[in-house]
């Protein structure tokens, strides 16, 4: 699985609002398994605490080139050996700025110059700060000399602008750590992935759909291909960026859905259905716009066909996983789920809950097989697809 575990990462926090940002870094880190030590500028100590960070990491905060104590065993030599990854995490300005110019008059300038691990920046700065020529200038240089930008977010910034220099998300900078470190579990293995809502016309302007997101679907295509996975996606109304290194085949309704998957299904060796399918669709379709002439209204639904069921019930298939999304008896509607669609696993989301499952970020699941029930807590639902991933591939792809 593509994750941190083992690693060790080297945390810079340098002068920006967004240092405040950096427990919760440390956190995601940990949460994929990294270990991780933080070095503080001058800056960067103006704008977070080195006891919370401290706190978090359980290890001590570096902020001294001088430090009698670190530099008896040549502090600075030490962190850059130990690390396997440093990201820069928020990247001010004068940061980039001092490593374009290779200065080491501060222990993270010096620790870059000294190691032979991977470099990750994180720009995090005032919107017209980040689009100056000197700071393009700044960033390219940083590329041509192998460093990785971790491309900064669109929105309100502190000081009331809104533009383009926040700070990436914490878990992004989780995930695209993990990223340098694919593995090959999955390695040969094909995998179809349902993902998003169906839209079920009622007439040329008005359909019938459901609040997924696509969210939990991109996330687990994104550990697949980590995992050295070929993934294809079908997808339906989503509101996520699309994973580009998998095919990528667009559908609306759930008749387009299981045509799409009934074409891919006999090459694959695992199959996920995590899209959102309206169970039902309306009998008819009104070819113009109906025209409100009452206050009620009437639709004859009928039923669509049930993908995962009709996969399940192939005379060869691959291995099959659903999703339940249950509001009640949450454990007992999805084992009943696995044994009525003859499905291999069922990821259980308790919708019934604030701030996980349909379009949240973050999500809380259950994974049950015929032999397993095993919770996973609450967290980003990147990090809740790489648990998932790993799981379903140590569980039945372990021997092949």
């Amino acid at each position: 699985m593509s994750d941190l575990t083992n690693k060790r990462i080297v945390l810079g926090v340098s002068g920006s609002i967004a240092a405040y940002k950096s427990p919760d870094i440390v956190r995601r880190l940990q949460d994929l398994g990294a270990e991780v030590r933080v070095i503080v500028t001058n800056g960067g100590r103006e704008f977070v605490s080195e006891r919370s960070l401290q706190t978090i990491s359980k290890n001590k905060v570096h902020d001294n080139l001088w430090d009698k104590e670190a530099e008896l065993a040549m502090g600075h030599i030490e962190l850059a050996k130990w690390a396997d990854v440093i990201i820069i995490a928020p990247a001010s300005a004068n940061t980039i700025a001092k490593l374009c110019h290779g200065r080491a008059d501060d222990l993270l300038s010096t620790v870059i110059l000294a190691t032979e691990a991977k470099i990750m920046i994180a720009p995090a700065m005032n919107q017209h700060m980040f689009a100056s020529s000197a700071m393009k200038d700044n960033l390219q240089l940083l590329r041509k000399r192998g460093m990785l930008i971790i491309e900064p977010g669109f929105g309100e910034q502190a000081c009331g602008d809104i533009g383009e220099g926040r700070l990436a998300e914490p878990s992004e900078i989780a995930k695209q750590a993990a990223d340098l470190f694919t593995s090959s579990v999955l390695s040969g293995k094909n995998i179809l992935i349902t993902l998003g809502g169906t839209k079920e016309s009622i007439d040329p302007v008005r359909f019938i759909s459901n609040h997924s997101s696509g969210k939990m679907g991109m996330a687990l295509a994104h550990a697949c291909i980590q995992a050295g996975a070929k993934t294809t996606l079908i997808v339906g109304s989503i509101s996520v960026n699309i994973e580009k290194r998998a095919e990528i085949i667009h559908v609306v309704s759930a008749d387009d859905m299981y045509k799409a998957v009934m074409k891919k299904i006999k090459s694959q060796d695992l199959f996920i259905s995590c899209a959102a399918v309206a169970d039902f669709k309306p009998k008819t379709t009104n070819k113009h716009k109906i025209k409100k002439t009452d206050h009620s209204m009437t639709i004859k639904l009928t039923e669509n066909k049930d993908i995962l069921a009709s996969v399940c019930q192939l005379e060869t298939r691959p291995i099959c996983v659903g999703f339940a999304a249950e509001t009640e008896n949450h454990i007992e509607n999805a084992k009943i789920k696995l044994k009525n669609k003859m499905c291999d696993a069922i990821v259980l989301n308790d919708v019934s809950k604030t701030g996980i499952g349909l379009n949240s970020n973050d999500n809380e699941v259950h994974l049950i097989t015929k032999n397993l029930s095993e919770k996973i807590e609450k967290n980003t639902k990147q990090i809740i697809a790489e648990k998932i991933i790993d799981k379903l591939a140590n569980n039945f792809f372990q021997s092949s």
